[in-house]
């Protein structure tokens, strides 16, 4: 016996249902950007403190961007444990901000290298009147650049306004950077992953909290 043929409506009915379940199985508890808005928050902070008052300090507070990534694997694989439906993008995003970590850690390294090769020069260059402070100074709007990407790619890909608009203030503060004093980038910087990450981050785990409950 022949199978029926579904109709317009009917095809349209399952294709709806397909998006609702997978919409109802979707696992994004907003601790990824929270801990990355944290995280870059604190570290941008501490970072301009320890520029506009001199500060000495015997580790790299960068390096907690480093240690974040070992968290954020176990968060990556406990979400994908609790994902259902797995989206497209699911196995890109992933990789897009465990890119980011390495490229934060990658870039406070090359800076750092430069600073020692060139801490001679920069000494003269600031002995002879000149207000730079350190290598810091330009590096900054390398970091906000590359904040700017992941940020950029999950927002739209997601539908996050808030975290686009986050990346694109990380872009515009690119340019302003490279015009102010390097503590006020870092203060631009602590806003920006404060607008990125963070508040995206607390909104996603709202909802996430929301959707959890109504399910149980």
């Amino acid at each position: 016996m022949a199978e029926k043929p579904l109709t317009e409506q009917e095809s349209l009915l399952i294709i709806q249902q397909m998006i609702n379940r997978a919409k109802s199985n979707f696992v994004d508890t907003g601790i990824g950007p929270m801990l990355w808005g944290a995280v870059i928050t604190i570290c941008s902070l501490v970072q301009a403190a320890k520029i506009y008052f001199d500060l000495e300090m015997n580790f790299d507070i960068w390096l907690l961007a480093l240690f974040a990534l070992v968290p954020q694997v176990f968060i990556s694989i406990k979400e994908r444990r609790e994902r259902k439906a797995k989206g497209w993008d699911d196995d890109i995003m992933s990789y897009v901000w465990t890119c980011f970590g390495i490229s934060v850690f990658l870039v406070n390294f090359i800076n750092n290298r430069i600073s020692i090769e060139l801490s001679p020069a920069i000494e003269a260059y600031r002995a002879a009147g000149n207000t730079i402070q350190s290598t810091w100074s330009f590096a900054s709007c390398f970091l906000l650049l590359v904040f700017g990407f992941p940020t950029i790619i999950t927002g739209a890909a997601r539908k996050q306004r808030w975290m686009l608009a986050g990346g694109i203030f990380c872009w515009v503060s690119v340019i302003i950077a490279a015009f102010t004093p390097t503590y006020v980038d870092f203060m631009l910087m602590a806003f920006a992953a404060t607008l990125s990450w963070l508040i995206p981050g607390m909104i996603i785990r709202k909802k996430y909290l929301q959707q959890k409950t109504t399910h149980v």
